[in-house]
């Protein structure tokens, strides 16, 4: 497999435009929480003192913008989805942090190590209230009251679906019993469901033909099917200097669908090891080591590496079937690829 590691030059291009965004929304933002979210963001160190930090891909609001253009619109017009997209991303990243013990985001201390767990909850909370703040700016640009109502209950209905999804993500840790299904069920609400609405969103403000809508709805979820897939070979596979993660998942014992498939599909020694290993607290030394093994032999990665590839394709086939020109899904089916491909 060809490993993209930087950002199709085009999505780049958003990024000066969807900052401009985020930062009007975050900085209307009481200040006793701001420097904790522009930290978060990436644009200033815990002190205040602007810096120049690594901060999200933008993956979400990319999406969002480039659905826009596919349909015809106008993307300073679905600006304000773009930010609201990125800034529920935000808030699920913060609490995720916590209620995963991850110390660090982006290669710097998690916000929560910083300020603490209690007031990292508030800045989380305080993403989710601007998310709606930014989409309530659609009014601005000229978008009818009865579309934004359509897309704030949308972006609700996402927003359920990714809590749901974290919920179940929470409570499978502590069990041995989750099969494939299982998990699929649950990336397809914690991750798959913001990245549905994300290209949803960006074609329902500036069209009027909903089986176009419902088309890159269907796209945005198969995509983010296999952008967690690839986020869980990662996890286990991938290095922690690409993905700024610490650790990876499995320490933590994370039950991600490599570790999924191979407890439902080892045998003998195999599954026995893995089962006692997943039933420690925490997975340390060269017990990680003993993971990967019994992954490795049980065709786990192999797995994980052609479900991701499969839901690549039916996210292809579903931008088909939106009937937009050539020219106008290219850029869609570019970042497609470089989400399957990607290292980090």
């Amino acid at each position: 497999m060809n490993i993209k590691r930087s950002l199709p030059d085009f999505c780049t291009s958003y990024h000066d435009a969807v900052r401009a965004e985020l930062e009007k929304v975050i900085d209307s933002s009481p200040s006793a929480l701001r420097n904790m979210l522009r930290y978060h963001m990436g644009w200033q160190d815990e002190h205040g003192c602007p810096c120049r930090g690594e901060s999200g891909k933008f993956i979400r609001p990319t999406l969002c913008l480039l659905s826009c253009e596919a349909v015809g619109g106008d993307t300073s017009q679905a600006m304000p989805v773009a930010a609201a997209v990125e800034l529920i991303h935000s808030f699920s990243l913060i609490h995720d942090d916590i209620e995963d013990a991850s110390y660090d985001r982006h290669h710097r201390p998690a916000v929560w190590r910083l300020w603490g767990q209690p007031q990292a909850i508030n800045a989380g909370d305080a993403m989710f209230a601007l998310a709606y703040q930014a989409l309530l700016k659609l009014k601005e640009k000229g978008i009818a009251d009865d579309k934004i109502a359509i897309s704030t209950r949308m972006l609700s209905l996402a927003c359920l679906e990714l809590c749901e999804g974290q919920y179940l993500d929470l409570e499978y840790e502590n069990r041995l019993d989750i099969t494939v299904d299982d998990y699929l069920g649950m990336a397809a609400k914690k991750t798959a469901a913001l990245l549905a609405v994300s290209t949803a969103l960006g074609a329902y403000v500036s069209s009027e033909y909903s089986r176009v809508v419902d088309s890159l709805h269907l796209f945005g979820r198969e995509l983010g099917m296999a952008f967690q897939i690839r986020d869980d070979i990662m996890g286990i596979w991938g290095m922690e200097e690409n993905t700024g993660k610490s650790a990876g998942d499995i320490p933590r014992r994370k039950k991600t669908l490599p570790v999924v498939y191979g407890l439902q599909h080892s045998a003998g020694k195999g599954k026995a090891s893995l089962q006692k290993l997943y039933a420690q607290e925490f997975i340390v030394g060269e017990d990680i080591a003993e993971v990967k093994r019994v992954l490795e032999r049980s065709g786990a990665r192999a797995y994980a590496e052609n479900l991701a590839e499969q839901h690549y394709h039916r996210a292809l086939a579903q931008l088909e079937a939106t009937g937009l020109d050539s020219s106008r899904k290219a850029p869609l089916k570019e970042i497609a690829c470089f989400l399957l491909k990607r290292d980090f």
